[in-house]
């Protein structure tokens, strides 16, 4: 069966419209004839929105009971029963209610996928997980639903609603958006017309970065190899000389020129050592193209020219930043030609800046020892018949000189072509120099023959000594081009140590260097199991899923393996790739130990609270129990004995002893909860007033004096969470303030903790005027197992503030303790104000 297919529809806020355009599109496919149902659409009380669910099938929800509270979700199984061919499944990045099949509510979507059902979504851009921490910082409200890049990025389509923000606020103000009693609130935080143009932008930006890797797929899927100006990028070429700062910088005033541009350098390392530079100076500049929010590459190549166009072209650069060639017009002649003329010439389409700098035309650095390239070795044949002619032409218009002086003058022509094009070019030049000085030198002149022996071994000595020092050119010339390779490898080794060291790297990251360095279209991390392979990580486009679609693979033990797509390797780049497969695994095994340190530290931590509660159950719930049945057992064995005021003690004594009991068993769970980040938040809107008034039912009568305004504004949080809070905090104030003047009142005004968010809150006060804590102590005072004063034989076990501060801080908010003038001890509650649901 075909896996279905997935369209979301994705939203820089609440209320621009994407529940609605989805069922627009709804309507559309079922006159078109197409089967389609809704799986789940939430309208959010819009007038609009619920009018469009008319006419449109849906299948009935279920319902999840979440202490106390009936909870809808949708019911899988019945979307799946029902089969249509398109379902819809609004707000994609939802947190279904616990017991749920799926943690999520797109792995309910991945199922339906999986069954052949298309499915229709909606998502805001502020539950992205790249872009969490992008919101909040904006809005200052943290999402805790997300949903991860890579799900969304598998869309087969994504859609855009967009809305200028002036308009979302005039929809919000007209109350399409919001109920009423909730639009000040939302106007003056979230929807700030700030906010909105920002969120707008991330959208726009996150969208058009999907629909670039979309176009890159294609031209690599239709072998498009033309540049797509489709958006600005420069690439600019770095050899790491001086010149390269001055490079990125008019690079990126390029850029400056344009909006959404990106700036990318590139760093060629060849074999033969020709890219000039230091290290030193590739860091610096380096640093320089990150500080100007650019990224930084380094390729490994045979000719710089052609690898920096394949770069470019592979990225769809529009235009290349290169320096103008140091080389001088001597070198350039033979064979040291500048790269940008190559640039130049072969970049087609692409825009090329050719800029001057003041090391321009100087030459580089002198090397002692030639490293020679193909064109010089061409050059060098070609040198080694036309130098000997000339010498020997230039030389017969003078008779009286003798053999020597023409041998040495020869061999000063040998040394020349030896220089320029090496070993055999050196050779050559010196075998044919000896039959010009037999043919023209020695007697008889014009023939071949030898009459003199001492001529004959003045020749055989000629010959020796220039092949002699052909010989050690071509060996120097060969360690140096050994000397340049092994340059090359331990500068990309340098590299790939430096990224590990510098930063902490991802698979995801390092897969991309590797995929840049040694030119490949992709690379994978494959996981065998089962007889199936499993992707990973990849980089690149179309990367290999199994070894068998690949162009080499590698096993890298314990069931992975690491394939590649584009080449072949050569040998060289074999034993440079054993060292990037070296660094993975050790990358891997790093972050397999990562992992297990945490499991280690929350053993230890589980080890702790383990015998903190075997500590505790010896005597905290021992207590209670034995309590219990000794009440009991009096009961039954003296009912007839005893009064009815002496049976309505003991029931008291038992009741009491249970609530006790109930109270101990329920902060154990809530603490194991809370360490194990399980705590599920359902947020709604909640008032102090409904939640104190819970609170005071389970205490005394007259214990708390409590001081509420009638028209406070609502909570953003979980009203269960909050009443269980709440009811730690002033249980421990009856507690350990009993007698003295315990007081709740609440304000409203201020922002959270910098780090939390700047919305407005509302604060609740528990103040008492007890004996107070030490300001030592008042960090402790939230530690688990922690009781005032460390009473051994006090009731309870330490852990109702642990689990009040833990419950308040899911739901975005904080709990602080502050003396009370005067003594006593005042427990703070900051929430934020509810400006709207989380959809």
């Amino acid at each position: 069966m075909d896996r279905g297919s997935l369209r979301i529809f994705l939203g820089a806020a609440p209320g621009v419209g994407k529940t609605y355009a989805m069922l627009e599109e709804a309507h559309l496919l079922a006159t078109a004839g197409t089967d389609v149902v809704i799986g789940v659409v939430m309208d959010h009380g819009r007038a609009a929105t619920a009018a469009l669910v008319e006419g449109l099938e849906a299948v009935p929800l279920r319902t999840v009971d979440y202490r106390g509270t009936q909870l809808p979700e949708m019911d899988v199984d019945a979307v799946l029963a029902r089969a249509p061919q398109t379902a819809l499944v609004d707000e994609y990045a939802h947190t279904n209610a616990p017991g749920s099949r799926h943690t999520k509510r797109w792995e309910d979507v991945d199922e339906l996928l999986e069954a052949g059902i298309d499915v229709l979504t909606t998502v805001n851009v502020q539950h992205l997980a790249s872009l969490n921490d992008v919101v909040e910082s904006i809005t200052g409200t943290r999402q805790q639903e997300v949903v991860p890049d890579a799900i969304v990025r598998k869309a087969d389509q994504i859609e855009l609603v967009d809305i200028p923000p002036e308009l979302l606020r005039q929809r919000l103000s007209s109350g399409l958006v919001y109920a009423p009693d909730k639009i000040d609130a939302a106007m003056a935080n979230y929807f700030r017309l700030g906010n909105l143009a920002a969120l707008r932008e991330i959208a726009l930006i996150w969208l058009a970065d999907r629909v670039d890797e979309g176009l890159a797929e294609y031209r690599k899927r239709h072998r498009i190899e033309e540049t797509w100006p489709a958006r600005e990028r420069v690439v600019v070429a770095l050899t790491g000389g001086p010149e390269g700062g001055a490079l990125i910088r008019r690079a990126a005033r390029i850029l400056s020129r344009v909006s959404g541009g990106d700036l990318l350098a590139v760093h060629v390392r060849t074999p033969d050592g020709l890219a000039e530079g230091t290290e030193q100076d590739l860091a610096a500049q380096r640093k320089l193209v990150e500080d100007l929010g650019g990224s930084y590459q380094q390729l490994a190549g045979d000719d710089i020219a052609s690898s920096l166009l394949d770069y470019a072209r592979s990225v769809n650069a529009t235009q290349i930043v290169v320096g103008v060639s140091r080389h001088t017009r001597l070198q350039q002649l033979f064979g040291r030609g500048g790269v940008g003329t190559a640039v130049v010439r072969d970049s087609g389409e692409i825009d090329v800046h050719m800029v001057t700098h003041s090391l321009a035309g100087r030459g580089p650095r002198f090397r002692l020892t030639p490293v020679l390239g193909r064109t010089r070795t061409i050059v060098g044949y070609v040198l080694a018949f036309v130098v000997p002619i000339l010498m020997t032409a230039a030389l017969l218009p003078f008779p009286e000189l003798n053999l020597t002086t023409h041998a040495l003058a020869h061999l000063c022509a040998v040394v020349a072509v030896a220089f320029i094009g090496g070993l055999w070019p050196a050779v050559v030049a010196a075998v044919f120099d000896s039959l010009l000085l037999n043919y023209f030198v020695t007697p008889p002149i014009g023939t071949l023959t030898i009459d003199d022996p001492q001529n004959f071994f003045a020749l055989v000595v000629f010959l020796a000594v220039a092949v002699a020092f052909s010989l050690v050119v071509g060996v120097s010339s060969r360690r140096s081009r050994d000397a340049a390779l092994a340059r090359a490898e331990a500068g990309t080794l340098s590299e790939l140590a430096r990224g590990s060291l510098a930063r902490d790297q991802s698979v995801e990251d390092f897969l991309e260097q590797l995929r840049a360095e040694f030119r490949l279209d992709a690379a994978s991390l494959l996981r065998e199991g089962h007889g199936t392979w499993k992707v990973d990580s990849a980089a690149g486009t179309d990367a290999p899923a199994t070894p068998d679609e690949a162009d080499g693979a590698d096993p890298l033990g314990s069931g992975l393996t690491l394939a590649w797509r584009g080449r072949a390797l050569s040998g060289s780049e074999r034993r440079l790739m054993a060292a990037f497969e070296a660094h993975l695994t050790a990358l891997l095994e790093r972050q397999q130990l990562s992992l297990s340190l945490g499991e280690t530290v929350k053993l230890g931590e589980a080890n702790r609270i383990r015998t903190s509660i075997l500590r505790a159950v010896s005597h905290d719930l021992r207590t209670p129990l034995a309590g219990i049945r000794l009440a009991a057992t009096a009961l039954r064995r003296q009912r007839g004995k005893t009064t009815p005021e002496e049976q309505a003690e003991m029931l008291e004594t038992i009741d009491v002893y249970s609530n006790r009991l109930e109270s101990l068993v329920a902060n154990l769970l809530d603490m194991s909860r809370i360490d194990s980040s399980a705590v599920s938040v359902l947020h709604e809107p909640v008032t102090w007033l409904d939640v104190v008034s819970e609170v005071l039912v389970e205490l005394p009568p007259h214990a708390v004096r409590v001081d509420l305004a009638p028209n406070l504004p609502a909570l953003d949080g979980d009203r269960g969470l909050l009443e269980r809070a709440l009811a730690n905090i002033v249980g421990n104030a009856v507690k350990y303030a009993a007698g003295s003047d315990i007081v709740i009142v609440a304000t409203t005004g201020g922002l959270l903790a910098p780090g939390i968010g700047d919305q407005p809150v509302s604060e609740l006060r528990v103040i008492d005027h007890g004996t107070g804590v030490p300001a030592d102590r008042v960090v402790a005072m939230f530690q688990p197992f922690q009781r005032l004063g460390d009473e051994a034989n006090g009731p309870g076990i330490g852990l109702g503030l642990a689990v009040a501060k833990g419950f308040i801080e899911a739901m975005d908010g904080e709990l602080l303790a502050e003396p009370t003038p005067g003594g006593g001890l005042t427990m703070v509650i900051r929430m934020p104000l509810y400006s709207g649901p989380r959809d």
